[in-house]
């Protein structure tokens, strides 16, 4: 999850330039389409015919909506029409989501010491967004609503996920994202009907490889992965490294310079982090998921 945080958190300054020559549903469009093409034939080749249980094909075509048609949209609308420091700050709110909804719902007991280190880090994340949105003014209505309608979707598609077992992470995330791709192609097509393709050039081409290899494909696997094993209260936690990340990959990509108030906020973070995964916490495995000797 760590690299899952870095690669997510890199991936901010990697697209930052692409959505002028890129637009930003064409661009979403595209990747989720290869990726589907891609994770197909992956899936078979590395795991084999999947068996699904009764009933699970079903459970995760929903949850492929949820997480990737609905969330895509949601987010990059809601980008589109606040600010970048308000979507951030918006979307830092998952992992106390995820944790309250999985304590409320009765998938997971109630852990202090998990709880407590979501507030720490997710307090971090505030500090680390508010610093860096000094000054860069209030966003709408419209969007913050939309970025948290981001939040909800993926909340609970994570939480989905606590649903599914017997399946291998790799066929989890196929399923998802072939089953994300229709939606998202349709809210695309106008964009990708007008789009200049030689505009996009080699850097825009790069960018977009980086988005869908790592971002998408290798992320969303050891996400999945990573729901299934430790839980999704101590998996979403790591998404506040992200914004992290994203400072510190902006100040060597696009020579951003951090804040001191971001530095209060990265030491929070880390303490949250650790805190969550505390020895005697990370043997206790959440009821209903496979223990892998």
């Amino acid at each position: 999850m760590l690299l899952v945080a870095l690669i997510w958190g890199i991936n901010f300054s990697v697209t930052k330039g692409v959505f002028p020559r890129f637009p930003p549903l064409a661009f979403t469009a595209v990747r989720f389409t290869i990726a589907s093409l891609v994770l197909w034939p992956l899936a078979r080749y590395v795991e084999g015919n999947a068996s699904l249980p009764r009933g699970t094909l079903t459970r995760l075509i929903v949850l492929g909506i949820v997480g990737n048609t609905c969330y895509q949209l949601f987010f990059i609308l809601g980008l589109e029409r606040t600010t970048a420091s308000n979507s951030a700050l918006i979307l830092a709110s998952m992992p106390s989501v995820v944790a309250l909804l999985s304590v409320a719902l009765g998938f997971e007991p109630i852990r202090p010491r998990v709880l407590g280190g979501v507030l720490v880090a997710t307090l971090g994340v505030v500090l680390v967004v508010a610093a860096r949105g000094e000054g860069s003014g209030q966003g709408s209505l419209t969007g913050d609503l939309l970025s948290l309608c981001a939040v909800a979707c993926w909340a609970s598609y994570t939480l989905g996920l606590r649903t599914v077992s017997g399946v291998p992470p790799l066929w989890v995330t196929a399923v998802t994202t072939i089953a994300g791709a229709p939606g998202l192609v349709l809210a695309g097509i106008p964009q990708l009907r007008v789009m200049d393709w030689n505009a996009v050039g080699i850097e825009g081409w790069a960018a977009f490889a980086y988005a869908t290899i790592f971002s998408l494909l290798v992320a969303y696997v050891i996400w999945n992965r990573s729901v299934q094993v430790v839980g999704p209260s101590r998996t979403v936690v790591y998404m506040c490294l992200t914004p992290l990340f994203a400072v510190l990959a902006a100040a060597v990509l696009l020579g951003e310079r951090p804040r001191p108030l971001q530095a209060v906020g990265a030491v929070m973070i880390l303490v949250g982090v650790v805190l969550t995964r505390r020895p005697d916490e990370a043997r206790t495995l959440p009821r209903g998921f496979p223990s892998e000797g």
